[in-house]
């Protein structure tokens, strides 16, 4: 077992062995043991997406944590209108925002 801790998370992570040779890393998968409070919570935002979902309340091109959307399929969608954009020779305005060091300010106590 490992303790993983990022910044304001701790979790149990487990190998778990899919199958093959029991020496061989690849051969395991990291599992993360987190408390039946979070299972719950986790449960409860889903129920909620499914409903925004059922509902259109989502933009349609929301990708993360839509299922068959993904941060790759986000960049997929970039990388073509980027593409688009220079075939057609049209102007493309972009803003970009970069979080993950205003996220280490906040104080997670």
């Amino acid at each position: 077992m490992v303790l993983y801790q990022g910044i304001g998370k701790k979790a149990t992570v487990v190998p778990i062995h899919k199958g093959g040779d029991h020496s061989v890393v690849k051969n395991y998968r990291p599992v993360t043991l987190i408390s039946v409070v979070c299972k719950q919570m986790e449960h409860v935002i889903a129920g909620y997406i499914q409903v925004w979902k059922d509902r259109n309340w989502l933009y349609e091109k929301q990708h993360g944590f839509r299922p068959g959307y993904s941060c790759e399929s986000q960049i997929i969608t970039v990388c073509q209108d980027i593409s688009n954009s220079l075939d057609e020779a049209a102007e493309l305005d972009a803003i970009i925002i970069e979080f993950s060091k205003a996220f280490g300010l906040v104080p997670h106590d």
